[in-house]
């Protein structure tokens, strides 16, 4: 496509969502070229002072990692080389019929900082105060947009869309996980940093949803997940209405699900499911129950997420070597056991370092990933079309289907050392608090913390406030604040959904 966009193009595309690296802009105009169509663009950190131009490609050691796949390390710049990333190593492993790696579409300096300043206001505050549009980007990716059918495919109207990010399905069992971090193999990483983010303010309740529950195979187990979602969605889960969000936030404090918010999502389902009032919600858990429970999508996505074999503890022993620097991590555990057990990494051939680290970041893009299923009624349909069909019992309809991966991001080597120094926070501080609750001997919750941990009904909606913000009352012994913290944070499911501790406690 020869046309560059301008600063004049910016009018019709519209926010659609973001991650930690690309905005997501739906376009709304009406292009033939773009009908169907989003844009990735990718942002920049606001305390990186000059902006990265893409025209640095792989150093040595990247060129090192990424050598055995064809055109990566020959890529001119970043931007062709996460193309290319996308093509060649994601695309074979998940499959292409649920990979569009799409193309890259020239644009102007204008129109990115026309874009930047157009979705402003619509972007979640966090999300603006840690990054911005790059405008010194001369492409952006144009991919197809998976929250509807093409165009002319089914002749019914109404499309409804999932959007999940499932996060990593299985518990690791690496010999190399430090016995201090046992807990590593019995409780997911997703339930730990949850209790992480709740401590730092970055989440107001911990979530419902257990990615074991949805990658475990069992009927039961998978629709739990899903209830979960609906109840606690976060930033794993969105529904979208012909492409436009219906249900789901961006990530945040906010994000737990009121009845105003139930009502709209309930109301939009109508349009496509066919079911009596108040069972809407129910049959599109039904139905992505079936589906995920029938197609097998998941169980190729977790083959790809075990290519982390040897858990990040063990994983960057490998990278400090293929980057040619003293271990710091076996510098500062030190001591002879730990030396020995470490050993065997350090003492492996160079290619068997590099394939640990190669596909440990392959998991990594593979645990960050989400997943757009979309719906269409079958009535009408062509007998040709490629969708496959899943009925949904409840409401004796036939539906046809597509699912597709996205956010399939190239994980930068530099990262390793920064997944590693977050696995020991997560680790670490949950340990902590498991420490706290043996202390005080919290088999039980007390009847002084669970007084404090009072549900507040306040227009027909449960609010949970920040913990960490309510425990920092000054009338409250630390004795108190911490049984209030630890029943909180472990208790949680014994109490009514959308509990919360007072933002302020009463004389």
């Amino acid at each position: 496509m020869a046309a560059i966009l301008q600063a004049k193009d910016a009018e019709e595309w519209t926010y659609r969502g973001e991650g930690a690296v690309n905005l997501v802009l739906a376009y709304c105009g009406s292009s033939p070229h773009f009908v169907g169509k989003v844009l990735r663009i990718q942002k920049v950190p606001n305390d990186r002072h000059e902006c990265e131009n893409g025209h640095s490609a792989l150093n040595n050691h990247e060129s090192l990692l990424w050598g055995k796949f064809e055109g990566i390390v020959s890529a001119p710049t970043k931007e062709i080389v996460e193309h290319v990333y996308v093509q060649k190593v994601m695309c074979p492993l998940l499959g292409s019929e649920h990979v569009d790696a799409g193309i890259h579409v020239l644009v102007s300096r204008d129109f990115l900082e026309a874009v930047d300043n157009k979705v402003l206001c619509q972007r979640p505050s966090w999300r603006v105060d840690a990054a911005r549009v790059n405008p010194l980007r001369d492409s952006v990716l144009l991919i197809a947009d998976h929250s509807v059918f093409p165009h002319g495919s089914l002749k019914e109207d109404f499309c409804v869309s999932v959007e999940i990010k499932p996060k990593g399905g299985f518990l690791p069992t690496s010999e190399f996980i430090a016995e201090e971090n046992a807990v590593k193999k019995r409780i997911t990483r997703f339930k730990m940093h949850q209790a992480l983010k709740l401590h730092q303010g970055k989440i107001s309740q911990i979530s419902q949803y257990d990615p074991l529950d949805l990658f475990s195979g069992s009927k039961d187990r998978i629709q739990r997940a899903f209830k979960a979602l609906c109840l606690t969605p976060q930033n794993n889960f969105r529904i979208f209405l012909n492409g436009s969000i219906i249900f789901g936030g961006m990530g945040g404090t906010a994000d737990n699900t009121s009845s105003a918010v139930a009502q709209s999502f309930h109301d939009g389902l109508k349009h496509v499911i066919l079911a009596k009032d108040g069972m809407h919600i129910k049959c599109l858990v039904d139905l992505l129950t079936e589906t995920i429970f029938k197609s097998g999508l998941l169980n190729r996505l977790l083959e790809v997420q075990k290519l982390d074999a040897i858990d990040i503890e063990g994983a960057i022993h490998a990278y400090y070597d293929i980057i040619s620097q003293p271990c710091v991590v076996c510098r500062k555990i030190g001591g002879k056991r730990f030396s020995a057990r470490y050993s065997s990494i350090h003492s492996m051939p160079r290619d068997d370092k590099v394939k640990i680290v190669r596909d440990y970041l392959i998991s990594a893009t593979a645990k960050d990933l989400s997943m757009m299923i979309s719906f269409k009624s079958k009535i009408n349909m062509d007998e040709e079309s490629p969708h496959r069909a899943v009925f949904l019992e409840a409401s004796k309809q036939t539906f046809c289907y597509k699912a597709s991966f996205i956010d399939l991001d190239m994980k930068p080597l530099k990262k390793m050392e920064y997944y590693y120094q977050l696995d020991q926070q997560i680790v670490n501080y949950y340990v902590q608090m498991l420490k706290d609750r043996d202390v005080l001997d919290c088999d039980e919750p007390t009847q002084e913390s669970l007084n404090a941990c009072t549900s507040v009904k306040h227009g027909g909606k449960f609010f949970l406030f920040q913990a960490n913000h309510n425990l920092r009352n000054d009338k409250l012994s630390e004795e108190l604040k911490r049984k209030i913290w630890i029943s909180f944070l472990f208790y949680e499911e014994r109490c009514v959904n959308y509990f919360s501790i007072f933002q302020s406690i009463s004389d």
